[in-house]
């Protein structure tokens, strides 16, 4: 009988929250326990109390990932810490590249960096330690969405010599459009480095020109040489029901040629 395994960890992130536990969820492939000579490659996930269970879900809505990924056989580690939900907008601050101002939520201080950081000095080896991962960078992943995407390409653009691949659904660029522009415009970026971006025509209207900006990001991305998938999807939304829908599409492009 195939086992598909989810381990869920209570984990504690000392340069954000102190001792305050939060969740970290791992994705074993079906395969995983009955191969012990294979290696696996890792998908990074942001707001993981959204991946995968409903009854962990913010909004009682989960991906569904689990799902996806058993369905189509998909041979790799899935690795999601939950956000941070202190309601000082926690994870506003944890998942943004650099301060913004807004109307709804005022002043927001970027501790981005910190939350890179702890990923990829904190996180990666742990996970690496603990499982056969093949934990080279070709085959090192980020994905996320809402803020979680905007991260997904701040972590792609400033720790590209860790991550290949990023996957950002409805990235929250409207924080600082000018601000990602520039980011990309310095970036160091490898060519052999692949990007999925969308964002749902559903959800356009949410802020002024958010197609215009939406373009310019991706012009720019396209401009760096990397291989881009970029997409508007019809009737998409803000919500993970909708994410869950694009899951075929940022999982092939990121696995495309894998």
């Amino acid at each position: 009988m195939v086992i598909i395994v989810i381990d869920v960890w209570d984990i504690t992130i000392p340069e954000l929250t102190g001792q305050e536990n939060r969740k970290l969820y791992i994705y074993l492939p079906n395969s995983y326990n009955e191969k012990t000579d294979e290696y696996y490659p890792v998908l990074y996930m942001f707001d993981g109390q959204n991946v995968f269970f409903d009854s962990d879900a913010t909004y009682g809505k989960s991906w569904g990932l689990k799902e996806y990924l058993e369905y189509t056989n998909t041979q790799m580690i899935v690795v999601a810490p939950a956000c941070n939900q202190n309601p000082d907008n926690g994870r506003l601050k944890e998942y943004t590249p650099y301060p913004f101002k807004d109307k709804t939520f005022g002043n927001i201080k970027s501790l981005g960096k910190i939350t890179m950081d702890w990923f990829v000095n904190e996180l990666k080896p742990t996970i690496d330690n603990t499982f056969r991962t093949l934990s080279d960078r070709n085959n090192t992943f980020i994905a996320g969405s809402s803020m979680g995407g905007l991260m997904s390409l701040y972590a792609i653009l400033e720790y590209n010599h860790i991550f290949s691949r990023a996957a950002a659904l409805s990235p929250s660029i409207w924080t600082g459009p000018q601000k990602l522009a520039k980011m990309i415009k310095n970036a160091n970026i490898n060519p052999d480095t692949v990007v999925y971006m969308d964002y749902g025509t559903e959800e356009l209207p949410r802020y002024k020109h958010m197609i215009q900006k939406f373009a310019m990001i991706s012009s720019m991305l396209m401009k760096k040489n990397i291989r881009l998938n970029s997409r508007i999807v019809p009737n998409g939304t803000h919500s993970e029901a909708s994410w869950e829908k694009q899951i075929p599409f940022f999982v092939e492009t990121l696995l495309y040629e894998k």
